[in-house]
């Protein structure tokens, strides 16, 4: 779903809080001294709570960071030679805070980092290339934590496409320094993609468990499923038989209707890249979770045929494909059909001559089969894969 830039930075960039801010009820910004600083705070406070989860929370973030921006600007101009406070503008920011604010406050009273400031003011008001020139040679562990962790979530967020290596490394930074917060919580959701892209099961695996423990109802907790679907799906990962099971356990996390699309997605994955065991295992999971008669049965049914037609189960296999209702199965499926049904039959076609011709000659090998149709047709069908997409746009 698209949002404006600062929705974005919002939603992803959100700041870190003590570990006292999740046990006590955050002040208002009012009961504050009033301390630049001690404002970020109360805001970062109220922003954490979204990671578990708050609903009135999420609800009062935006009013309540408008308010802090008033606060900022009518602040004694001598505030801002606190260096605490000069950082606490950077990570307003990169908590939401309007750029429209910071470009009011006093800039030559601002005691900040002139290279965190610009490139700070860059991202957010959409200067990507920018951003990344003066943020590149920022190392987050040498800032105080806090600011530290922000800057190392905006990094990961800059060189995700470009530097992924770069960009896991950075999030990594953005996790362990500011742990039980929206920082980290945010760099879960970012970075579960990027380590899927990588093929690096492991930690997609450690990724996906530590957001199930301590986030699984953060408003922000569907962004982090689609994600993981997109990284599992999109790369190789659940393709290896072995890998099966933990990839069952992930699974189990989500809702069935989800879980189901996941299942079908990756049994036609597995299908397309040859890969029948992992096509049969997901098929038949997707069976136990399909309504009877439903078009999501056919398609498992399709695809558990497939795997079974073409493995150790050629007769239930071809049975199961012809049971098939072909008009529950959607249209770029019906040519695989054939093409398998076809394989499937060549593959026991017999020969001619008879079995006394059979005597004298030697046993046909199966390089004397045609097969250069049915390979086309799957090889057609790879590129057909708009499942991939729509999986995660069509997710409740």
């Amino acid at each position: 779903m698209t949002r404006p830039l600062l929705g974005v930075a919002l939603l992803m960039l959100l700041p870190f809080t003590t570990v006292c801010a999740f046990a006590d009820p955050a002040p208002s910004p009012a009961s504050t001294s009033g301390e630049p600083y001690e404002l970020v705070r109360t805001l970062q406070a109220v922003q954490d709570g979204i990671a578990r989860g708050d609903t009135a929370a999420h609800g009062s973030h935006i009013a309540l960071t408008r308010q802090v921006g008033e606060k900022f600007l009518a602040a004694d101009p001598g505030v801002w030679s606190n260096a605490q406070n000069g950082q606490a503008v950077i990570i307003y920011l990169l908590s939401g805070g309007g750029p429209q604010v910071v470009r009011k406050l006093p800039r030559d009273k601002l005691n900040v980092d002139e290279r965190l400031f610009n490139g700070a003011l860059a991202y957010v008001e959409g200067r990507q290339d920018e951003a990344r020139e003066l943020l590149k040679d920022v190392k987050p562990r040498t800032l105080p934590t806090g600011l530290g962790g922000q800057v190392a979530l905006v990094q990961g967020a800059l060189f995700a496409r470009a530097e992924a290596s770069l960009a896991i490394e950075r999030l990594d930074d953005a996790r362990l320094l500011l742990p039980g917060t929206l920082v980290e919580e945010a760099a879960l959701r970012r970075e579960i993609l990027l380590v899927g892209q990588a093929e690096d099961f492991d930690k997609f695996e450690f990724l996906t468990l530590a957001y199930i423990r301590h986030y699984r109802n953060s408003v922000y907790a569907g962004d982090f499923w689609q994600r993981f679907a997109s990284g599992l799906t999109q790369s190789s990962i659940a393709l290896d038989e072995r890998r099966f099971a933990r990839i069952v356990t992930l699974l189990e996390q989500i809702d069935r209707a989800s879980r189901l699309k996941l299942y079908l997605v990756i049994a036609r994955t597995a299908m397309v890249h040859g890969r029948l065991a992992v096509t049969r295992l997901a098929g038949e999971r997707a069976l136990t979770l399909s309504a009877d008669a439903s078009e999501d049965r056919e398609r498992a049914h399709f695809l558990r045929g497939v795997s079974r037609a073409l493995t150790d189960e050629y007769d239930g296999g071809v049975a199961e494909l012809k049971a098939l209702d072909r008009s529950k199965l959607p249209e770029r499926d019906v040519p695989l059909l054939n093409a398998t049904l076809q394989l499937a039959l060549d593959v026991r076609k017999p020969f001619a001559g008879g079995s006394t011709a059979g005597a004298d000659k030697p046993p046909v090998t199966p390089a004397r089969l045609d097969l250069a149709a049915s390979t086309e047709t799957l090889a057609r069908a790879g590129k057909q894969l708009g499942e991939l997409e729509r999986l995660t746009r069509d997710r409740p």
